[in-house]
This record gives structure tokens, sequence and C-alpha cells, in this order.
């Protein structure tokens, strides 16, 4: 990573706030890295998305290790997909780490045409069976909640409420299951009551209230690096 885009991450350090659950995670030579989710995930792997930037930032710290990152998302998933194609596009790869960043369209989708969410009883079922599967395959795994659908920091996005029941059942499950938690729903909700004085429902960390910006790909970055050496 270049001394540029490094700078880029630094001002969001002072304004980051703490949303990790779990130790720090020491790398090693010739590991790989999946990032597992929806289609926040998918743009993450573009030159300025988060999977990208977390990337570059890793390599330059290890320079030798020749770490592996890929990128697992897909558009319009749920947790119910990420069941379905687990094997193929995750435990295949035998990672050492997973990061699993899902929960968006488990909610958003109850509130759009002719689209279906997800019960919470399959929500957590569903994140449990991931979550020990991958364990299962002897793989570590970071467990990231839902962010954000609209970013007005009143509460008075449509879902807020919804979106919270969820991003709470993956919190409960990260601590019955042992697993490092990266709460992304507080630390956004944290940012944008310092960073959205005028109450926007986007614009601040998305471009349209849930995918990410250029300032939410750095956002989302810096509080997953916070998990790596």
């Amino acid at each position: 990573m270049n001394i540029v885009r490094s700078i880029l991450l630094l001002p969001l350090l002072a304004l980051t706030i703490t949303s990790c659950t779990g130790g720090r995670m020491t790398l090693h030579p010739a590991e790989r890295i999946v990032f597992l989710g929806d289609s926040i995930t998918e743009l993450g792997v573009k030159p300025d998305g988060y999977v990208t930037l977390i990337r570059e930032t890793i390599t330059a710290r290890h320079p030798d290790f020749a770490l592996e990152v890929f990128g697992a998302g897909v558009s319009g998933n749920k947790v119910p997909d990420l069941q379905q194609r687990l094997a193929r596009d995750v435990i295949s790869r035998k990672p050492r780490i997973v990061v699993i960043y899902i929960g968006i369209n488990d909610v958003w989708h109850w509130a759009l045409k002719n689209l279906k969410g997800t019960s919470k009883q399959d929500f957590e079922a569903g994140l449990r069976e991931i979550i020990a599967r991958i364990q299962y395959s002897g793989s570590d795994v970071i467990l990231c909640t839902p962010s954000v659908i609209g970013e007005k920091h009143d509460g008075t996005n449509p879902q807020d409420q919804m979106l919270e029941e969820y991003a709470g059942i993956s919190r409960s499950v990260a601590l019955a299951l042992g697993v490092r938690l990266c709460d992304l729903r507080k630390a956004f909700r944290s940012y944008l009551l310092l960073n959205n004085k005028e109450n926007k429902s986007q614009g601040i960390l998305t471009r349209d209230g849930v995918h990410l910006n250029d300032e939410g790909n750095k956002f989302v970055a810096q509080e997953l690096l916070k998990f790596f050496e």
C-alpha cells in the first residue's frame, strides 16, 4: 500500500468508535482470508473497496508473507444464501480467517416489493450453522453486525428497530459461539451521531443508505483492521 493510501485511512482513526470484541490475530505466511457477504462485500473488492484496503494494508505490513485475500460477496445475498454456497466459496479455499458481513438484506428485503427477508429464527439458526461449519473446518471467524439501512442518527430510518434486533442476534451468536465480533452497527451509529449533523438519510458513509461510499469503505476497513496485528 502506498503512503498516500495509508494516510487516507489515518484521519478516521481518531473518530473510529471501539466496536471490536475479541483479541487481535497474528498472521503467518501463506495464510488466506475470505470476506463473505452480500453486495457490500462484492463491491468491497473494487479498487477503493474495504476488502481491497484491508488487503493492501496487511500486505504492506507483511510484504514477505504472500497472504491471500478473497472476496466472496454476492449481491442480494442473505444468511440462507451463505449457507448454500459456504462449502464452494469459503471452506474449499481453506482460509485461516473468515470475515462474515451479512444481515442487511435479511432485514431490508422485508420492505422491498417482490422480495422477502429472513425470519429472526432462520437468521439466528443460519448464522450458527455457518459459523459452526467454518470452525469445524479449522478457520477463525470475525462476525460483523449489519450496519445501516438509512443514515439518519435519530432512529427515524424506517427499519432501524428491526435492524437493531437483527444486530442483537449477531451479537448474541458471536458471544455464544466464542467468535470475534465487529459491531459495525454500533460503530456506524456512533460515527453518524457525530458526523451527520443534518440528519441525512445517505451520503455520509453510504451512497444510497446501504452501500458504502469511499468514506464508508475506509471506515469499515479501519474497524476490521483492529483485529489484525
